[in-house]
């Protein structure tokens, strides 16, 4: 959750044994370094790292896409009498960037959104003994991730927040995450996580029932008092409904799942510009609409089950998430007892 999570909180989630992940995705190099190191100072557990795994996109065929974009972004500025921060700057930081420092911070675990990174870096990592996780939104992504040589596969149901890692060409996979985990799980031979609208010790322990070795929360973090959010995303969240989010390539010029407003309406249909291109063209616009408070043009990120989130420290959810989960076992191991005895 590039934006939103901390070093803090990624640290605080490993020290209480979890595997916490820090989002790297599309940084420079020395960006990405500082973050390891200040990730490294708070915590001696073992850390993940995320990369993105995307082609840079070829700036002369979005061409005409671009300054359609550039317009309709200004009409905007001057509709809300904004001052316009719309200056095109473009830039790629591509994963391969990162491999070496990865190797160099002794980073233990590194996971890949949007694709399969090439076999040079996937070489690189194994050589060093680092666990590498794919990401996958159907069991056909899945099946490619572990004949790549991960090590570990997330299942992305439709339920989650932020961007789609869908890879493979064609119709984008919008499969629910218990229609997806029992799909995957039977497909490849290597452990699944779940990730998608779970928030809970019900959800944590339906995910494991249909044979995920691990959960993977994000949204549900969106409520740390700890997180980059502020408290009117956090309102937002906690005042919505299940049909309050959306996919939208609207932002990004990938699809991703946010709050439906103003912005993701106007563009509809238009001509958007691939990643990270779309991404930089609005940077401007969330910016001062984060700024001046609304939000119809700014870019929330979160699952369909975000709202049900607490505004408290990240070590508290988590071990109030730990603490839900074990309850469950409790119950569940009781009413098995109960059950055997009842029948003998």
């Amino acid at each position: 959750m590039l934006g939103i999570v901390t070093p803090g909180m990624v640290a605080d989630i490993s020290n209480a044994g979890g595997l916490g992940g820090l989002p790297l995705g599309g940084l420079s190099m020395d960006v990405a370094r500082k973050l390891i190191r200040e990730t490294k100072e708070l915590t001696n557990s073992i850390f993940a790292v995320n990369l993105f795994v995307n082609d840079e996109p070829d700036l002369k065929s979005n061409e005409t896409a671009i300054e359609h974009m550039k317009n309709f972004i200004a009409g905007i500025f001057k509709e809300k009498n904004w001052v316009e921060k719309n200056d095109f700057q473009y830039s790629f930081y591509p994963y391969q960037d990162l491999i070496d420092i990865i190797i160099e911070e002794e980073v233990k675990v590194v996971s890949f959104t949007f694709g399969i990174p090439d076999f040079e870096s996937i070489h690189k990592l194994k050589n060093k003994g680092i666990s590498m996780i794919g990401v996958a939104t159907c069991a056909e992504e899945a099946i490619l991730l572990e004949n790549s040589g991960m090590d570990m596969v997330v299942a992305q149901g439709i339920e989650a927040g932020g961007h789609r890692a869908s890879f493979i060409q064609g119709e984008l996979p919008e499969i629910g995450l218990f229609s997806l985990i029992p799909q995957m799980v039977d497909a490849i031979k290597i452990p699944v996580i779940a990730a998608g609208g779970i928030y809970d010790g019900r959800t944590m322990s339906a995910a494991f029932h249909l044979g995920a070795s691990a959960v993977q929360i994000g949204s549900h973090f969106i409520h740390a008092t700890d997180s980059l959010a502020n408290n009117h995303y956090r309102e937002i969240l906690k005042n919505s409904a299940d049909t309050s989010t959306m996919l939208t390539k609207s932002f990004t010029g990938r699809w991703a799942r946010g709050f439906r407003n103003e912005f993701m309406k106007r563009t509809a249909g238009m001509n958007i510009p691939e990643y990270p291109i779309q991404n930089i063209l609005t940077k401007g616009l969330r910016a001062q609409s984060k700024e001046h408070g609304d939000y119809q043009y700014a870019s929330l990120w979160a699952g369909q089950n975000a709202r049900f989130g607490n505004k408290k420290s990240t070590l508290e959810i988590m071990n109030e998430l730990v603490r839900q989960y074990e309850q469950i076992k409790i119950e569940e191991l009781q009413n098995f007892s109960h059950s055997v005895n009842e029948n003998k």
